[in-house]
């Protein structure tokens, strides 16, 4: 046999373990690229999945009014009721919430007293910022809660009659200028039919008084409730009177409102009631100077709407 024939002969095998090893190689490295990819793209799913939603962040300033109704949504206490289930007798507060299927009595390691109702949503959702708060070494307390037209109408009367007292003092037995007084006892009370309390979504918290809550533990409350309330669906009503609030009652730093159910009923309130609709009770003839519909029920803070 010639040289060159087995040259030949030796060059062919060679080039054939060669093409062999490429393959070998190639298809081993396509499939360590499949193994790779696979883990590499489940990895942020996982961590999507099992990063901490920002309920729990205290929302800030300039969280928007969409922003904090979503946050209740992911909480899951947040549930709008329709408003066809409402009428102008419960809007009124004419109705009697012990017997009204919506509303629970509130217990006494939440309340400053037994007794007192407040609808169940609204109470589901303070028991969370309770909960909360005390986490945070805050103690919040219901003092007063829902109020019918019968108990506001007790509460009116007696400072219009000069029973109770308005700003510290008794108004004169006589009445020489209705609407003059009326202004007086709005400082900070309500017409029966007007106030919010009749809704079972509004609650006083801790003390009636602003000075509590401008220092010391109380305005530790204050505080807290400012940054971590709209989480749970409360908002402050009765803010500051400026160019954003022209009208309505004093600042009231106790009163908050559950706005998922008490925006539902602002709404319908205006679209529904007239101040001639507001009668019952004595002075109920200055509703209709006043406008007490425009100024007081729908004078709140525009975040609350």
């Amino acid at each position: 046999m010639s040289i060159q024939y087995i040259a030949l002969i030796f060059l062919f095998i060679w080039g054939c373990n060669a093409t062999s090893s490429t393959n070998t190689t190639s298809s081993t490295t396509s499939d360590s690229a499949t193994t790779i990819t696979e883990p590499t793209t489940d990895v942020p799913k996982e961590k999507t999945t099992d990063t901490p939603k920002t309920v729990d962040e205290p929302p800030t300033n300039t969280t928007t009014k969409e922003q904090k109704k979503a946050t209740v949504v992911d909480l899951g206490s947040f549930q709008q009721p329709d408003a066809s289930q409402f009428d102008a007798e419960y809007l009124m507060g004419k109705f009697d919430p012990a017997k009204h299927p919506d509303f629970t009595t509130i217990n006494t390691n939440y309340a400053s007293r037994g007794g007192m109702l407040l609808r169940k949503d609204a109470y589901q959702a303070f028991i969370l910022m309770h909960e909360a708060a005390k986490k945070d070494d805050i103690s919040l307390k219901i003092i007063s809660a829902t109020r019918p037209f019968h108990h506001q109408k007790r509460i009116w009367e007696g400072k219009w009659n000069g029973e109770r007292k308005v700003d510290g003092v008794y108004l004169p037995a006589d009445v020489r200028d209705p609407e003059h007084r009326a202004y007086k006892i709005l400082r900070w009370s309500s017409m029966p039919g007007t106030s919010r309390h009749h809704w079972g979504t509004d609650i006083d918290l801790n003390d009636l008084n602003n000075s509590y809550f401008e220092s010391g533990s109380g305005k530790k409350v204050y505080d807290w409730l400012l940054a971590n309330a709209a989480t749970y669906g409360f908002c402050q009503p009765y803010t500051v009177k400026d160019q954003n609030r022209l009208y309505g009652y004093e600042e009231e730093k106790w009163h908050w409102s559950y706005i998922p159910v008490a925006e539902v009923l602002t709404a319908l309130y205006d679209k529904t009631i007239d101040n001639e609709d507001i009668t019952g009770f004595e002075g109920s003839q200055t509703a209709v100077t006043i406008d007490i519909k425009a100024k007081y029920v729908l004078g709140i803070n525009q975040d609350c709407k």
